[in-house]
């Protein structure tokens, strides 16, 4: 079976994650076709996995300018294949947990109905 070949994701990257996500309002983590994703309402937040190449990446949403914008950076930043306001990052032993964070709720408060986005606190650019 293919998902047999998948890595599980570290369980102290997904409880590092679920810290930032858990705390927003009604953002929920659930088991997703393979790893691990956090969803408002019927909107995916964020999803993190372990790739067939033994690689693991989480995607989340941006702007579309920030996705062109990541996309140019290249590594640790990649588009994906689909959605066009999603990002997707590979996460190893160099991560920047605090830029994933940040990253992450801005995802959160894109998904969201704005009365929720709209309590959550966030730096103002």
């Amino acid at each position: 079976m293919a998902l047999a070949d998948r890595p599980l994701v570290p369980e102290e990257w997904v409880r590092r994650i679920d810290a930032v996500l858990g705390a927003l309002p009604r953002c929920e983590q659930e088991a997703a076709w393979t790893g691990t994703r956090w969803r408002v309402g019927s909107a995916t937040v964020a999803h993190v996995f372990g790739g067939e190449d033994q690689v693991f990446r989480i995607t989340f949403r941006g702007e579309p300018d920030e996705v062109a914008a990541f996309e140019h950076m290249g590594e640790p930043y990649f588009r994906s294949g689909w959605g066009g306001n999603v990002i997707g990052m590979v996460l190893d032993d160099e991560t920047d947990w605090a830029e994933l964070a940040e990253l992450l709720t801005d995802s959160y408060c894109l998904q969201a109905p704005q009365t929720l986005a709209a309590r959550v606190d966030r730096p103002r650019s």
